[in-house]
């Protein structure tokens, strides 16, 4: 039971936090969304960081589900497709933490040096499925150029809700289509005549 009753906090305070944003929600706004008492979330995390916390070891195991690489083979353009899907999906289920990112760190060190540590993994994952794609044949490019594409792809993954927001986008789930397809079309200009054929399919599959 007290499991249970800890797992409906931690889903209604996700689903509050990207409702509302994070730092709109407040513990006793969540117990009365359960209603719970303030005492009984609190019998079950110390305070709304806790919680923060908690969502956030969820988040890290789902991404690092969705940064994990083919296994025994190089890649190709639809694993990079699958990929940024699962990672874009991730972003998304947890959005609040994308929104709220720098007011969420600066306050919680924990929390900071662990979604550095996230950063890192995706930043090697990304070189090292530029460094796949070029072994492929699928992409002609440098080092330099291959290093500098994966750095392009994990900034506008991180940030791209951002500059959603900022620039007045109202749905958030067509603004993680167009994410989709804007990281694509970072690796365009690499790819041989077959593979950049293939990639304009499969983005006018995926918008229409």
């Amino acid at each position: 039971m007290a499991k249970q009753t800890r797992q409906r906090i931690l889903d209604a305070a996700l689903t509050m936090f990207n409702a509302q944003g994070e730092p709109n929600v407040t513990t006793n706004h969540i117990a009365d969304e359960l209603e719970i008492s303030p005492g009984n979330l609190y019998y079950h995390f110390r305070n709304k960081d806790d919680i923060i916390e908690q969502l956030f070891a969820r988040f890290e195991e789902r991404m690092d589900s969705a940064l994990a690489a083919p296994q025994g083979r190089l890649p190709g353009l639809e694993d990079i497709w699958l990929q940024l899907h699962l990672v874009f999906e991730c972003i998304w289920d947890y959005r609040f933490l994308y929104r709220d990112l720098v007011e969420i760190l600066s306050r919680n060190r924990r929390l900071r040096l662990r979604f550095a540590r996230i950063l890192k993994r995706a930043d090697e994952q990304a070189h090292t499925v530029m460094r796949g794609l070029s072994q492929a044949g699928v992409m002609r490019a440098s080092s330099d150029e291959l290093a500098a594409t994966a750095t392009n792809v994990l900034v506008i993954a991180t940030f791209w809700l951002n500059y959603a927001a900022a620039r007045g986008d109202k749905d958030e789930h067509a603004a993680i289509r167009d994410g989709i397809v804007q990281v694509m079309m970072l690796l365009a200009p690499f790819l041989r005549d077959a593979e950049r054929v293939h990639l304009n399919t499969l983005i006018r599959a995926y918008l229409d």
